[in-house]
């Protein structure tokens, strides 16, 4: 397929898949997504000729137009469609299928500073959501879904949904998939504190004990009028 003709299938996608898409004219005058597209298009072309400047030159232009930032070598496949687009973010060494749909803010950044592949590989007929980022020289595979605001941090099988922080596959194939039985061990500094102060006030009473000090129970604090009486008991 020419550039042109790459160029006609984008601009059907908006028409087919954004209920608010008024027809080609308006996809040509008010989509972002497709300006972006369009212009990495041709940047990516001349990026491929070894011009030097230039296409990283066009590109910021994009960016500061559109609000979405494409490196010139980023490769893109057919019928690629950004919703909104404003914050969009991909990386050098970015590789996209065909049918893939961004939405607003969706990064596809890298871990690491040093050469070679460090953005993410995204299949055929992958959706991913608001704000979600994919982050590393991971795959995701065809028909995957990214659930909004998610951090995808390992590859993602063909037809899984994955969401959360870090993301975590939820369904497989359209099934619902169960979550992991193990528990994750997160540490509680308030009750590290309170564990602390129990072993202390333990102290102290036997301490009174062996002196043979009468104890005294501890009054319950009020705080906004409300008694708590679940102390310790005496000191």
């Amino acid at each position: 397929m020419g550039l042109l003709s790459d160029i006609l299938e984008d601009m059907r996608v908006p028409v087919e898949k954004d209920p608010a898409a008024r027809g080609p004219l308006d996809v040509i005058l008010s989509y972002p997504g497709f300006h972006a597209i369009t212009a990495h298009r041709i940047i990516h072309l001349l990026d491929g000729m070894g011009i030097p400047l230039l296409p990283r030159f066009l590109s910021n232009i994009v960016r500061f137009t559109t609000g979405i930032e494409i490196h010139p070598a980023a490769t893109i496949g057919r019928r690629f469609f950004i919703d909104h687009g404003m914050g969009v973010l991909i990386g050098a060494t970015a590789e996209i299928g065909d049918d893939v749909t961004l939405y607003k803010g969706v990064t596809l950044g890298g871990t690491s500073l040093g050469a070679g592949k460090r953005h993410p590989t995204i299949g055929n007929n992958v959706v991913i959501g608001t704000n979600a980022s994919v982050l590393g020289a991971i795959h995701v595979g065809d028909g995957a879904r990214v659930g909004a605001g998610s951090v995808v941090v390992r590859d993602v099988p063909p037809n899984a949904t994955v969401v959360g922080i870090p993301a975590k596959i939820v369904l497989q194939d359209g099934k619902p998939v169960a979550p992991s039985s193990t528990l994750v061990e997160m540490p509680d500094p308030t009750g590290a504190i309170v564990q602390q102060l129990a072993e202390r006030i333990s102290l102290l009473e036997r301490k009174l004990a062996d002196l043979g000090e009468p104890t005294q129970p501890v009054r319950a604090p009020q705080i906004n009028g409300a008694i708590f009486d679940d102390v310790s008991p005496s000191i």
